[in-house]
């Protein structure tokens, strides 16, 4: 008797310790008991999470919302905790309490554990149990509910009879006339979603009319609402046809096109291209290429950079027979008065994507039309639309060939090296390796090298060690030979210089050399120079010489090692500084190694 007892108390124990836990007045505790839930679950077995554990949290619901955020992320995983999917429907009621709190992220969590148990649900629960739950939130008397029910539609629509569908269409319907501007918001946002999985002709009769509403939403603050419109729009034209979309679609879209409020007009721009998939080429031309020329020129800044940065996607995607024209005659005189914009965002997502439009409109078009606004774009005073230029040349130099940017290109280039901000100098030499492969070296050699070995002395760290780098690419692009009469010459010389700061780059340089321009280079040129700077006065700098034998290590024959670097390392292992030695150390183990 007393052992079937202890038996029965150790089976109440996991449910007791979790009730002691989710009462004690510390979070953490309460919220890493929720965090080991599914443990007690299975300690419990599937017949007494159904009928304790779950009745349990339904009731105790009121906490910490962290506490509730846990718990909705646990309860979506719960099915097979519970019995598996003929079970699932025992997660229904926590799971509805939550969906209705206050904390937005909370309902959110809850929705989405909701979409997953949905989805274990056979037909016959979602109509027993789920769609029930769903009504009870869309009647819901606190907007909380009711913005909770439209994110549940979608997932048992499809999976439901026909008295049953009609019954949640006009379920949503009422959600989208909502008082409340939060639960219109919330339709408008799954608008699409549910626009997917309701068949056509309830497509027609019932959704685009409630798509139509949202789109003309005028109450007080509910641009929010009109703009989540906007992205149901996309959804709703991909799966009309062409002529269904022109008289059902296209007057909202119009309508959007040039609403009062700049955000519902940003949204059309920002889904400017995926409408033009959606909607066909015809209505493109017809509908969307004017609409286009009016957000281009939009009376809002951030409406005009978000279509700028559309240009190219659009103009990209034109039907080809009419394509060349549309963007001469419609497009392109729009895109010179954008080169000029007064706000420096719209002419930098301009200069982002304009290059593209080079190889859409061949080599002739491009050097007529497209290089004056180039060149304009190059002397702007905004560092980032030049950027932006350099950045995305290679794609015009495929159309046209470098010679005919490269005299307007090099004054631009050299003001944005000695530009005063050190992180656009910086940016500057991530393009040099490029800008090389397009000038080739001739060229390069005669322009731009100055340049590459002025950052070497630069007075910011961060930009010498980038040049240094830099000099690395441009040997693998240009070779060891053009390296050893160019560029060597120069960085050796800086082992003399007054500054220690630049005969450290020089050994910085030689680290990065030594593996570009292989063996004989190495030890015929470089060593040397190293070797020399062992006996620097600055510890410093004879702690790089030690780093740098060890990296250059590898480059060098045996021959030369033990004579050359191996009594200069010993040397330098006996040092006063005690950095130096530990460095000398690592190195004669390195090269031993």
């Amino acid at each position: 008797m007393a052992a079937s007892d202890s038996a029965g108390d150790d089976s109440l124990y996991p449910i007791a310790v979790l009730i002691d836990e989710l009462k004690n007045e510390d979070v953490q505790l309460r919220l890493n008991s929720i965090k080991k839930l599914s443990t007690i679950a299975l300690a419990l077995g599937v017949e007494r999470t159904r009928s304790e554990l779950i009745p349990f949290l339904t009731e105790t619901i009121y906490d910490e919302d962290e506490v509730l955020l846990a718990l909705a992320e646990q309860l979506g995983n719960f099915t097979t905790l519970v019995g598996g999917p003929e079970h699932a429907y025992c997660l229904l009621p926590p799971l509805e309490s939550l969906a209705t709190v206050e904390e937005t992220v909370v309902r959110d969590k809850a929705v989405e554990s909701l979409r997953n148990v949905a989805q274990q649900h056979s037909p016959a629960d979602l109509e027993t149990h789920f769609v029930p739950l769903v009504q009870r939130l869309a009647a819901g008397d606190w907007f909380t509910s009711r913005t909770s029910a439209c994110g549940l539609f979608s997932v048992c629509y499809p999976r439901v009879s026909a008295a049953v569908k009609a019954d949640l269409r006009a379920h949503f319907r009422s959600l989208c006339q909502d008082d409340t501007p939060m639960v219109r918001r919330a339709a408008a946002s799954k608008l699409g979603e549910l626009a997917k999985v309701v068949e056509v002709e309830y497509l027609k009769t019932d959704l685009i009319p409630m798509f139509v509403n949202l789109a003309q939403d005028e109450q007080a603050s509910s641009d929010s609402v009109r703009l989540l419109a906007v992205e149901a729009c996309v959804s709703i034209a991909t799966l009309l046809q062409q002529e269904d979309v022109e008289q059902l679609v296209m007057p909202t879209l119009r309508q959007c096109a040039g609403d009062t409020s700049w955000r519902v007009r940003y949204m059309v721009a920002d889904k400017f291209t995926e409408l033009q998939r959606a909607v066909g080429t015809e209505i493109t031309r017809t509908d969307l290429v004017p609409a286009f020329q009016s957000l281009l020129k939009d009376t809002e800044a951030e409406v005009r950079a978000a279509a700028a940065n559309k240009v190219k996607d659009f103009c990209q995607s034109l039907d080809k027979t009419h394509q060349e024209n549309i963007i001469m005659t419609s497009i392109l005189p729009y895109v010179k008065e954008l080169v000029a914009d007064p706000n420096q965002h719209v002419k930098s997502a301009l200069a982002s994507v304009i290059m593209g439009l080079s190889p859409i409109l061949g080599r002739h078009n491009t050097i007529e039309h497209l290089l004056p606004l180039f060149l304009s774009q190059l002397k702007d005073e905004c560092p980032e639309v030049r950027l932006n230029i350099i950045s995305n040349l290679d794609c015009v130099n495929e159309v046209i060939g470098i010679q005919q940017l490269s005299q307007s290109l090099l004054p631009a280039i050299v003001e944005l090296a000695e530009d005063s901000k050190w992180r656009v100098r910086y940016a500057i030499i991530e393009y040099m390796p490029l800008l090389a492969g397009q000038l080739g070296q001739e060229f390069f050699d005669e322009k731009l090298n100055a340049l590459c070995m002025t950052w070497l002395v630069d007075h910011v760290f961060a930009i010498r060690e980038a040049a240094t780098l830099n000099l690395k690419k441009l040997v693998d692009q240009f070779g060891a030979e053009w390296a050893e009469n160019t560029v060597i010459p120069k960085v050796l010389a800086m082992s003399r210089d007054q500054n220690y700061l630049h005969r450290m780059t020089c050994l910085f340089c030689i680290n990065v050399l030594a593996e570009a321009c292989g063996a004989d280079i190495t030890t015929r040129l470089l060593l040397p120079t190293v070797l020399s700077m062992a006996s620097d006065n600055v510890a410093n700098v004879r702690f790089n010489v030690a780093k740098s034998l060890q990296k250059i290590g590898p480059q060098l024959d045996h021959a030369v090692i033990q004579p050359q670097v191996k009594p200069v390392l010993d040397k330098l292992n006996i040092d006063p500084d005690v950095d130096v030695k530990y460095f000398a150390s690592e190195a004669i183990a390195g090269i031993a190694g």
